[in-house]
């Protein structure tokens, strides 16, 4: 399967009385967009009002609660269309052509849901630690109607981000990309004959699926609804996968996360020259034990299956799902498939408590992403876009988090992305 991405390098956004994208500035119509967010029936029922505001790196400002990050695309050759299965129809992606905005992204904002939403600071220490400071941010503020359950507001504003994010990727479509790469995986059998003697390698991609408010979409199925299954890594970049999740904001992988996974990037550099990358796994991470069972049986079969030399596993979440990252790692290693994590701790604010909440001597192999237990102080902005009136609540906030001068101490948790498990972040650990 072969994917064309063609990039768009996006150097300003402003508010204008049309939508369109010249000489790298993104012109948005307010009305525009919302009027298309609100063809959603969900969006209709739930979402009482949209306001859009602009967030640029380096401004003072703070946007909070965080819920998801959506990077505009638009399928412009090939099957399917973007967000297949929730925006576009139910059809194979992951070939053909595809424009992406690059440098900006979609964000939505608005009344807590759960309480793992998360911050974005555009400046100052929060900025340090979260990706979404560097990126143009176009920011929907979404006010739900009065008496609006959780799971139906969290349903409506993900619907509300992805067509915003779709109405401005449609931008790019007749546009000419600044920068174009095309990514190129083989059949089993191809793949042998192509690569003759390289090391084959597989990501075994965990996604969150412990449900209330934790959860993720495969072609728009609720994932904790599925075993084990393969993907071509281009499916990945085409939107096959979302995020429904409301888990803690440092390690949660938001729908710009997995358009964007790190780890299926360095995987492609090194396909053709020192391994043979052979396809994603994912799988999930369920609740109960037995279906932690199935589900690490199950990758380790379809490891085993594709005679992988190596897997590289990404958890997704703390806790619960460490249970999770131990089974698919030890299932591995004992069928001799060399096996390398990528978490991140939860280490307590000294850092000297135990990182995971499950371990095997067989996890010799690990990549941290940072401690999110550690404390920091977030200077006060001269803007929020959102409210601040949850921050004391959010995972890794407590009573007194938001200090009266507009500072806020927590834990790291709290800023979205910081200790992000696919390794999209600035921090590690030794």
């Amino acid at each position: 399967m072969k994917l064309e991405l063609g990039f768009i390098q996006i150097k300003d956004i402003q508010f204008s009385n049309e939508c369109a994208v010249k000489d790298g500035i993104l012109y948005v119509n307010a009305d525009d967009v919302k009027a298309f967010v609100y063809e959603n029936d969900d969006v209709k029922a739930y979402i009482e009002s949209i306001e859009l505001d602009i967030a640029k790196p380096g401004e003072s400002v703070r946007i909070t609660p965080v819920k998801d990050v959506i990077e505009p695309r638009v399928k412009v050759e090939g099957p399917g269309g973007i967000f297949p299965g929730v925006v576009s129809k139910v059809d194979t992606v992951g070939s053909g052509k595809t424009h992406v905005l690059k440098g900006m992204a979609v964000v939505t904002a608005g009344k807590i849901v759960g309480f793992q939403e998360g911050i974005i600071d555009m400046t100052g220490t929060g900025a340090q630690y979260t990706p979404f400071s560097k990126t143009l941010n176009l920011v929907l503020v979404v006010k739900p109607v009065a008496g609006t359950k959780q799971h139906d507001y969290e349903r409506a504003v993900r619907f509300a981000g992805l067509r915003a994010a779709t109405f401005i990727g449609e931008l790019g479509r007749n546009l000419v990309p600044d920068e174009t790469k095309t990514y190129e995986t083989y059949g089993v059998i191809e793949g042998y004959n192509k690569l003759p003697g390289l090391p084959r390698v597989g990501y075994l991609h965990m996604l969150q699926t412990q449900g209330l408010l934790h959860d993720t979409y495969v072609y728009g199925v609720d994932a904790k609804r599925i075993v084990a299954t393969l993907l071509n890594p281009t499916e990945t970049m085409d939107g096959a996968i979302l995020s429904g999740n409301c888990v803690s904001a440092c390690d949660k992988n938001t729908t710009y996360h997995h358009l964007n996974n790190p780890v299926v990037a360095e995987l492609f550099e090194q396909h053709g020259k020192t391994i043979n990358y052979v396809c994603n796994i994912i799988t999930n991470e369920n609740v109960y034990l037995a279906d932690k069972q199935r589900g690490s049986d199950w990758a380790a079969k379809l490891t085993k299956l594709l005679d992988l030399d190596a897997v590289i596993v990404s958890e997704e979440g703390f806790g619960n799902p460490d249970a999770d990252l131990i089974m698919n790692c030890v299932k591995n290693e004992k069928q001799g498939i060399k096996t390398v994590l990528i978490t991140d701790e939860y280490a307590g604010q000294d850092g000297k408590s135990q990182s995971l909440a499950d371990s095997d001597p067989l996890a010799d192999a690990v990549v941290s992403g940072g401690n999110a237990n550690m404390v920091i102080v977030l200077p006060p902005m001269d803007k929020v876009i959102g409210t601040l009136d949850f921050v004391d609540v959010i995972a890794g906030g407590h009573a007194g988090s938001l200090r009266p001068d507009g500072s806020i101490e927590a834990e790291l948790q709290v800023i979205t992305g910081a200790t992000n498990e696919m390794g999209f972040n600035c921090m590690s650990a030794r």
